[in-house]
């Protein structure tokens, strides 16, 4: 008797937790939503219909890292490292060829050619890629082996000039090259450049994106900017957007030491003759230019590692190390640009390393 009745209550405390079908059914139904949330609008945005559509923008903006005393040993003087490495290609030069191909049509049986150092070329060549473009990129020989993979990789027929990085007459080297099978009468047109050294797009890209990013990410409090010589669009395009907010902000450009160096995509302009000048810099946008050594340059680039763990080239070496020794005794903030990562200059990085 104690059994059955032992049973019957079991039976009767169990009887409760059995839902009828309608309550399974909406139980299901919420086990089933958390497995599977329905998803939000903005996530759907991130899926992108071209690789393309991931060169920044006011929009979508590379990031920007605050230094730690660690790294900036003025406490008055803010630096602001804009990681251009974080473009989908690798490069600040991501948004140059972004413009540069944007209106850009060639018709049947030409082909793209662009001299370049590195940088733009695979950005180019992986631009050109997306679109199913034809590309020919001449690099001088001087440029890190790394870039020249990277360019092979991505199916690019390199044309390696013997030339300088750092080339004193635009009609020699890999942009005479590039010059002659543009306008050799024997390729029969086959042959477009974009120029990159002389297109108005190349400072436009600057001016659109990276100088309104800049701005909006500081909220406007921005004392000083820092970028290299090298096209010169960089400087010029955040230079003219920045002035034109607060006249009083310093634009300060940064070349090699010397005409031969071992820092890709920089020009040391201040020896140039004039008329060898790169034709899109404007000069009115400049406050201060400042030299910096190979050896200056990598080593801090292996200090900005080190100590803020970021992982950027010899040429953020070059600009960080003119923003520090600039910044001495000064108070404000500073805009530095990082143009790209430091994978592609472990070969030049190298010969500074402890063994």
């Amino acid at each position: 008797m104690m059994k059955t009745t032992r049973t019957a209550r079991t039976r009767q405390a169990r009887k409760p937790a059995r839902a009828d079908a309608g309550t399974r059914t909406a139980h299901s139904a919420r086990l089933a939503l958390c497995r599977h949330p329905r998803p939000r609008a903005d996530h759907r945005k991130r899926v992108h219909d071209s690789i393309a559509e991931l060169v920044p923008n006011p929009e979508n903006p590379t990031p920007m890292v605050r230094l730690s005393p660690r790294c900036n040993l003025e406490p008055g003087f803010e630096i602001l490292l804009k990681l251009e490495g974080f473009n989908p290609f690798g490069s600040i030069k991501d948004r140059t060829a972004s413009y540069l191909l944007r209106n850009l049509q060639l018709q049947a049986g030409q082909t793209l050619v662009e001299p370049s150092s590195g940088n733009t070329g695979i950005a180019l060549a992986a631009l050109a890629n997306a679109r199913g473009l034809p590309i020919e990129i001449a690099v001088p020989e001087g440029t890190p082996e790394a870039q020249k993979t990277l360019l092979r990789f991505l199916g690019v027929e390199l044309l390696e000039v013997e030339d300088e990085l750092c080339p004193l007459f635009p009609t020699e080297g890999a942009r005479g090259v590039v010059k002659s099978l543009v306008e050799s009468p024997a390729y029969e047109g086959r042959y477009v450049s974009p120029n990159q050294y002389e297109n108005e797009l190349n400072v436009e890209a600057h001016y659109r994106t990276t100088g309104p990013e800049i701005w909006q990410q500081t909220g406007g409090r921005i004392d000083y900017f820092f970028a290299g010589f090298g096209t010169c669009g960089t400087i010029t395009g955040v230079g003219r957007y920045l002035k034109e907010q607060n006249p009083d902000i310093r634009i300060i450009g940064v070349e090699p030491a010397h005409r031969q160096h071992q820092l890709s995509g920089l020009k040391k302009i201040t020896t140039l003759p004039p008329e060898h000048a790169p034709r899109i810099l404007d000069e009115s946008v400049l406050d201060e230019i400042v030299t910096v050594e190979d050896r200056d340059a990598c080593e801090t680039g292996i200090l900005l590692a080190r100590r803020e763990g970021i992982m950027a080239g010899p040429t953020t070496g070059a600009l960080l190390f003119a923003a520090r020794r600039f910044g001495a005794g000064r108070e404000g903030t500073a805009v530095v640009i990082s143009p790209d990562g430091a994978a592609r200059y472990t070969s030049v990085y190298a010969p500074y390393l402890e063994g």
